[in-house]
């Protein structure tokens, strides 16, 4: 029998990852499963590594920029977990209490949230798709890699079309 103690909630930040994070506390209210939330700042590639490195000469302040980076995707977290939480009813404001942990990284998004998983040791990845053009609408090539390649079960939760 499959059991779900701990679920892996990915968000992008975007519009939608409210919507998707429905998914993911309603699980954990059915299953008292654990909520681990992770966002992954996307590491910045080699061309804008090096405009960066070009325009701003001194490594603190570009030490102390990609920093900011984190801390503002945190914040908007943050924000976002207020927000979802102050429109439930009060009777499911017990299901915050199964948020054990909050995450916000620099990396590659595929395999970090592998990774997390593995190391977290999780039974369920729940995300959603990205927001982007026509090819990516119908999955998005995240939640695409990590369903391809996750060894646990992955709940991808498509983007509402209005």
């Amino acid at each position: 029998m499959f059991e779900v103690n701990k679920i892996l909630f990915s968000t992008d930040l975007s519009k939608s990852s409210e919507e998707y994070f429905k998914y993911a506390a309603y699980l954990a209210q059915k299953t008292g499963a654990e909520i681990h939330i992770l966002h992954v700042v996307e590491k910045l590639s080699s061309d804008a590594k090096m405009a960066l490195e070009s325009y701003v000469m001194d490594a603190t302040q570009r030490a102390e920029m990609l920093k900011s980076r984190k801390r503002q995707a945190l914040e908007k977290l943050e924000m976002k977990q207020d927000k979802f939480w102050a429109n439930v009813q009060p009777e499911e404001l017990v299901v915050r209490d199964s948020i054990k942990s909050i995450k916000v990284i620099e990396s590659f998004p595929t395999e970090a949230i592998l990774k997390t998983s593995r190391e977290m040791q999780v039974d369920l990845i729940v995300m959603g798709t990205h927001e982007k053009g026509f090819v990516e609408t119908f999955l998005g090539s995240v939640a695409r890699n990590v369903l391809a390649r996750s060894r646990i079960p992955v709940l991808v939760v498509p983007l509402k079309h209005k």
